[in-house]
């Protein structure tokens, strides 16, 4: 066995620090050499003869050269660096044992530049060299082939004319089944993390730590390595209940299509589609539906940095100047780490509320500062300028969409446009089980709820996430007060039997009102006194409408429908309106009258049923009661007079089908002046008209004042006899209560009624 007893020293050609080998004299390698060829160990290359030694704990692969002196090994700067000696340095050369060698499975190179480019920029995109792992790998095993590797070596290689550094990162090697000796001065084995590197070795690589000058490609980078490999962009334990998220599985699985699906695969095959990452959407939708919600926990959901939150209004500076430097600050951190990273950048999210606030449309701002102008002119210089940026995510939110700058909302910009609507009935469910799992953890929850939980998902329709909240704690205030003494408030609450039952939550029911929900109160006191059919005429309306009711709810083919309900006063159009509202069933049931709209202008008219029209496009069936339509123009025959304004709204609208798909809209209008509103195109805006009749027969008269005045039969006969002219349910039973005032015993005389009658104007 040899022991060369050397000094350090440099190598005597650059283009020999390339091969990761030292050197010595040929006196000393002949030493080597005989010394392997007594004990029949081969060299690790036949072309150049090299030989396998120990320098300190480390192996290299040794050859001998004319120019090195007997007394030195000749070593590289990097060779020199990872043993730590300085030149003259005394070292020993030893053989490596134990031999063979064991061979690699798996070796991690990190790779870096040999000489790290100049410049401020810190290796920023611009300036990054691409290298192709697969070509790399190549020339690797050109040169490296044979040699034994141990984790923390560097070495430097001529890679297609750029010198690179790579560092072993990490090593795996074959484990071969050996008997265990028993010689205990047999050598030890070699250190599980080194090996000999052939030809079957899978040879992967990573970017080294801090290097910002370099992008690997190809199908050799080392998970997370780079940008040649697929990301995972998502927490891998997530759960948007955990995160308090119900009810939106449909716009998570619109978000992640458009948003985050390009960012899962790896950037090479993206720039082989072409395609660039999407850099902003925008949540929009009625209020309390989740928006913000959204937002604030998808960064729970991402591997990316802490999103960046702000509203709307913290962005406006009274400084000139200042809201623009906001907007920089935002995508500061971005710039940094695109420009020292590139594509390995980890995603920034920044999240805008109340959007609508700061990014109107450009001029419509009259100000005269220009700030709102400006503001807009830095987003979109940041989000698609000309140094745009790959590794951002703006998530912008409003209520109203239709505010925002028209530039924001183009492919490249604010791209995906997700409209956060109102729960269904599965999704209210899950709401209703995220803002009730604290108490059914605890137990402070009936089993019955449990069971019942869906059927109170089933009547809470139109309830947005946020009353859906308000709901249950409605309820746990019922649950709270059961359990307090109010006679004696010191008196310490009876927490034993806090336990939430299923009868405060029908109570709460009643406290919360959804603000798309059916407003069914306010109908039914148009119908307060009783709803009476009246005769076959009567009868075949009530059918013919019920049967239209039941085709927008059903059928597919009929999105929108209108119905006239037209007829003399007092004949009762409102009630028979209201009541087809209530019993339709419809989740969101709205009543557009005159009285609500008193002093309004007439824009404020039109804007005020513009918003109720869109307001039911977001609930999947909705009802429209236009009650008096000829109030709600203002129409008056002496002129003639009415508004134009208003007129053109109304038309419009009634002929907008829903743009969602599933989405249906039923509207029901009445007037006392049909023959009016044909002259102006009004009537035939409508899909069906209907003519409510007024009560004509005997039999109907003495149904009514039955069923509706509860008369006597011989009273009723009597008076049915009497009226020989038409007249409508409403003033019929408006006289019958007069008559019915002038009796102490509730019972009504035939000639009272007819004295009250006349008094009435019949």
């Amino acid at each position: 066995m040899f022991k060369l007893k050397l000094q350090v020293g440099n190598l005597p050609s650059n283009r020999l620090a390339l091969t990761n080998r030292i050197y010595v004299s040929q006196h000393n390698y002949e030493q080597v050499a005989n010394f392997y060829a007594q004990h029949k160990v081969p060299p690790i290359d036949q072309g150049s003869k090299s030989y396998l030694v120990r320098l300190g704990d480390r192996p290299y692969a040794i050859e001998g050269h004319a120019q090195v002196e007997n007394s030195q090994v000749a070593l590289n700067g990097l060779q020199r660096r990872t043993a730590m000696l300085s030149l003259a340095h005394p070292i020993t050369l030893t053989p490596y044992q134990p031999y063979p060698p064991p061979a690699l499975a798996a070796v991690v190179f990190a790779v870096d530049l040999l000489v790290k480019p100049k410049g401020p920029s810190g290796g920023g995109k611009k300036h990054q060299k691409e290298i192709d792992t697969d070509r790399l790998a190549s020339t690797v095993l050109m040169i490296l082939e044979g040699q034994v590797l141990a984790v923390g070596q560097i070495m430097a290689l001529d890679f297609e004319g750029t010198k690179v550094e790579l560092s072993v990162k990490s090593a795996g090697v074959m484990e071969l089944k050996k008997k265990k000796s028993k010689d205990k001065s047999a050598p030890p084995d070699a250190s599980p993390q080194e090996g000999q590197l052939l030809q079957p070795t899978d040879i992967t690589f990573t970017r080294a730590e801090g290097c910002n000058s370099i992008t690997l490609e190809g199908d050799r980078v080392a998970e997370g390595g780079s940008s040649g490999q697929a990301n995972n962009i998502f927490v891998s334990d997530f759960d948007f209940e955990k995160l308090g998220i119900g009810g939106l599985d449909q716009e998570f699985n619109q978000i992640f299509r458009r948003a985050f699906a390009s960012r899962i695969w790896p950037s090479k095959i993206i720039k082989e589609m072409g395609i660039t990452h999407v850099r902003g959407m925008l949540l929009y939708g009625a209020p309390g539906c989740g928006k913000t919600l959204i937002a604030r926990q998808i960064g729970k959901a991402l591997n990316a940095r802490e999103p960046k939150i702000v509203n709307g209004p913290e962005i406006l500076n009274k400084f000139v100047g200042g809201s623009e430097e906001k907007i920089r600050e935002l995508f500061a951190d971005a710039e940094k780490e695109q420009a020292e990273a590139g594509d390995n950048s980890m995603l920034h999210i920044i999240i805008l509320d109340e959007m609508d606030a700061i990014c109107k449309q450009r001029g419509s701002v009259k100000d005269g500062t220009g700030v709102s102008d400006s503001v807009v002119n830095q987003l979109l210089s940041k989000i698609d300028g000309v140094d745009s940026l790959n590794n951002i995510l703006l998530i912008g939110m409003t209520n109203r969409k239709d505010m925002i700058d028209d530039a924001l909302l183009r492919p490249g910009r604010l791209e995906v446009h997700v409209e956060i609507g109102l729960p269904d009935a599965k999704g209210r469910l899950q709401i209703l089980n995220i803002h009730t799992r604290s108490m059914q953890q605890a137990k402070r929850i009936t089993p019955e709820v449990l069971q019942r939980l869906p059927e109170i998902a089933e009547k809470s329709k139109n309830f947005s996430g946020a009353e859906i909240e308000g709901l249950v704690k409605a309820a746990s205030s019922y649950a709270l007060t059961r359990c307090v003494d109010l006679k004696d408030l010191k008196k310490a609450p009876d927490i034993k039997n806090l336990v939430l039952q299923y009868e405060d939550f029908e109570r709460a029911l009643n406290d919360i009102e959804p603000k798309f929900g059916a407003k069914s109160q306010e109908l039914k006191a148009y119908y307060r006194n009783g709803f009476v059919p009246y005769g076959d005429t009567f009868d075949n309306l009530m059918s013919t409408l019920e049967r239209l009711v039941e085709q927008v709810r059903s059928s597919d083919k009929t999105p929108l429908m209108s119905i006239l309900l037209q007829g003399s006063a007092s004949s009762g159009k409102t009630a028979i309106a209201a009541k087809l509202a209530v019993e339709s069933g419809f989740p969101f049931v709205r009543m557009i009258s005159a009285d609500e709209m008193i002093g309004y202008s007439d824009v404020s008219k039109s804007t005020q049923i513009h918003k109720v029209f869109m307001d039911s496009y977001r609930s999947p069936l909705s009802l429209i009661f236009l009650d008096d339509i000829e109030r709600l123009i203002e129409y008056v025959p002496i002129g003639p007079r009415f508004s134009n304004a208003v007129l053109q709204t109304l038309m419009i609208l009634l002929k907008k089908i829903p743009a969602d798909e599933g989405r249906k809209l039923l509207i029901i209008g009445t007037t006392s002046a049909g023959h009016l509103l044909e002259d102006l195109g009004l009537v035939q805006a409508f899909s069906v008209a209907q003519t409510v009749p007024l009560i004509a027969e005997g039999k109907d008269f003495y149904e009514v004042l039955r069923s509706a005045a509860h008369m006597s039969k011989e009273d009723a006969k009597a008076i049915a006899r009497q009226i020989k002219k038409p007249i409508g349910i409403k003033q019929l039973l408006m006289v019958a209560e007069m008559a019915k005032q002038s009796s102490d015993d509730g019972s009504v005389n035939v000639n009272v009624f007819m004295e009250c009658l006349h008094a009435a104007g019949y």
